[in-house]
């Protein structure tokens, strides 16, 4: 049986984040290790924790979400973080996910949603939020570039391949079940991605491809 996924919560709201530590403490495969009320707590905490999850509100005392990415980002390559918030806007979505988030839920999610969510994140997948998925692609959509001469970057075909998949929202295990290639070599390939590209996730390597017109929605 493979170890269950640790999961640290950044919640402000003492009740709120009650209920989220109840929801996620009887969920399949997950296991609470921590939690924290305040960015500050935050910063200072998860980079000894090192969850493979955390879940980040935007709106907190001190520093917000926003930062607490900025900081603890890279000390924690391995965590996927999933904003969890009130905030429903494309701009916001995308700021989240340029400064190193996974996902964006919106308060109130279904409990089946997030244990959903917080797995398929841990796989390799980017969460957006039903309610706000197609302003957020309408947003890729308004980046899509068309230049006069084709510029790839250097991507082979195969990474294309695996960005033109990515741009329709699928998860690396689902890239890989399509492609007939292991998730091992979906994550080399986006390696290689993003080293080309110079981004570091999967929706900046999308809105990179869609401005350099390699890929299309």
């Amino acid at each position: 049986m493979s170890a269950p996924l640790s999961v640290y919560l950044v919640e402000d709201q003492p009740r709120l984040q009650a209920q989220i530590i109840k929801l996620l403490s009887v969920m399949e495969g997950v296991e609470v290790v921590g939690c924290a009320s305040t960015g500050e707590e935050a910063v200072e905490a998860l980079p000894g924790v090192a969850p493979r999850v955390a879940l980040l509100d935007l709106e907190l005392p001190g520093i917000d979400g926003l930062e607490v990415l900025t900081q603890v980002r890279p000390a924690l390559p391995e965590t996927v973080f999933l904003i969890l918030t009130t905030f429903d806007d494309e701009e916001k979505v995308y700021e989240a996910i340029q400064r190193g988030a996974s996902g964006y839920l919106v308060k109130r999610i279904a409990p089946q949603r997030l244990e959903s969510a917080i797995h398929e994140a841990a796989e390799g997948g980017v969460v957006i939020e039903g309610r706000i998925a197609r302003r957020f692609w309408n947003y890729f959509q308004s980046v899509q570039g068309h230049p006069p001469q084709l510029d790839t970057r250097g991507l082979s075909e195969v990474e294309i391949e695996v960005l033109e998949y990515l741009a329709r929202g699928l998860s690396n295990a689902e890239v890989g079940e399509i492609m007939a290639i292991d998730r091992r070599r979906v994550r080399t390939h986006l390696g290689h991605i993003y080293a080309k590209l110079e981004v570091s996730s999967h929706v900046e390597a999308v809105v990179a491809a869609l401005r350099l017109g390699i890929v299309s929605l």
